[in-house]
């Protein structure tokens, strides 16, 4: 099994999730604050005087986890939906996983997904 997280701008979010929902059991997406390569945000201070740069972007991670043979087929779905060809479009990190419990019907492995 693969543990697959991409970090995506999160005005993506909505373009990926309609990407992969039928092609894995399941997701989770978490939004909050990242510092990458992507141009970061001018924002007004004060009272629209002056301006400063974001020190941090808004981002989304989306996490799932799915057979090895599936692993591709999502990471070209993320990638395509994410795409928009500039700096900061996103990474995509992929992980190994042992073993998985599904707490309410007590399977394992990739009976649990």
């Amino acid at each position: 099994m693969k543990r697959i997280e991409a970090t995506i701008q999160i005005d993506k979010t909505g373009a990926v999730s309609d990407a992969i929902k039928s092609l894995v059991g399941g997701f989770t997406i978490l939004e909050g604050n990242g510092r990458g390569s992507g141009k970061r945000q001018t924002m007004r201070a004060g009272r629209g005087t002056g301006s400063f740069i974001a020190e941090f972007n808004k981002v989304a991670t989306v996490t799932t986890i799915v057979a090895d043979e599936k692993a591709e087929q999502i990471i070209t779905a993320i990638s395509e939906a994410a795409f928009s060809g500039n700096a900061g479009d996103g990474i995509i990190t992929v992980s190994t996983i042992d073993d998985v419990v599904n707490i309410a019907s007590k399977k394992r492995g990739s009976e649990a997904l």
